[in-house]
């Protein structure tokens, strides 16, 4: 689970980066405008779609000019359909039209990854599997897509290389064998969760002897998977993970494991249409 406040760090940190390198030495058309011209508007989606990133479009306006005005009719997690208004907004014309861009890229970027999240979701919704993301997000956007995840119905794996353990194939020849892998992360970090990938029944086993809480099953069969179910037994969680895709998804959900990680959820994302409207300006 993401730490609120680091959320909130991140959040203010991207959104300035992100100003910045569209504002640059300032927005040159929006100074065609009179500084004391004000207007209002609103954002429409153009498709269906679930939200997410509300908090980041305030805190764009925020840093753009604290005295715009942004109105919402929907909550994170919410899902719309087309042309339904998600946020009103009013206050100085020139600070609406700066902040647009950046405003609606975090909006429709998040909501894209709640919206294909949302779809996985609902596939396997009468198993008791749990979807998982990955770390393969978009460069300096980890946290917010992450927290998009959530937004559509699915969870959060490890949120970086420090907060759980998982053993791989090159961590385990390093260490020796999966036993002298996980006996080290125990010594190591006491508490952290510790996860080894396995890619087949025997290194199963293994695993499952040294007592690893989580165990990867990395591109099993559906066979091996049902075998892993019950020899597992509930000593261990089981993830499959590896060829996850829309076709396989249930199939695998159905074998009994208790998570499917899925890099698709953050790295193939497709982003929401949206569009702002702005009244007249006065």
């Amino acid at each position: 689970m993401i730490c609120p406040e680091l959320l909130r760090q991140s959040r203010i940190e991207t959104v300035a980066q992100s100003l910045r390198e569209d504002i640059g030495s300032g927005d040159i058309t929006a100074a065609l405008i009179p500084v004391e011209r004000r207007t209002s508007g609103r954002v429409i989606t153009r498709e269906s779609a679930v939200i997410a990133g509300t908090a980041w479009v305030d805190e764009v306006f925020r840093q753009v000019d604290p005295a715009v005005a942004v109105n919402w009719q929907v909550r994170d997690g919410d899902q719309v359909s087309p042309d339904q208004v998600l946020f009103s907004l009013e206050g100085p014309a020139r600070s609406l039209l700066t902040g647009e861009r950046t405003a609606l890229n975090w909006l429709q970027t998040l909501s894209g990854v709640a919206t294909t999240c949302h779809h996985y979701a609902s596939r396997v919704a009468h198993t008791g599997v749990r979807l998982l993301d990955t770390r393969k997000t978009l460069p300096g956007m980890r946290l917010a897509q992450k927290y998009a995840v959530t937004c559509g119905g699915c969870d959060n794996h490890r949120i970086g290389l420090w907060d759980a353990f998982l053993i791989k194939e090159n961590h385990i020849a390093s260490c020796g064998s999966i036993a002298a892998a996980v006996a080290a992360a125990r010594q190591l970090a006491p508490g952290r969760p510790v996860e080894v990938e396995t890619e087949n029944l025997d290194e199963l086993s293994q695993a499952l002897a040294c007592g690893a809480d989580i165990i990867m099953l990395d591109e099993f069969s559906l066979d091996d998977m049902k075998a892993a179910v019950a020899l597992a037994g509930g000593r261990s969680k089981l993830e499959a993970s590896g060829g996850i895709n829309p076709e396989t998804l249930v199939p695998i959900a159905e074998t009994g494991v208790d998570y499917i990680s899925i890099g698709a959820l953050t790295k193939d994302l497709k982003a929401v249409d949206l569009s702002m409207r702005l009244d007249p300006i006065t």
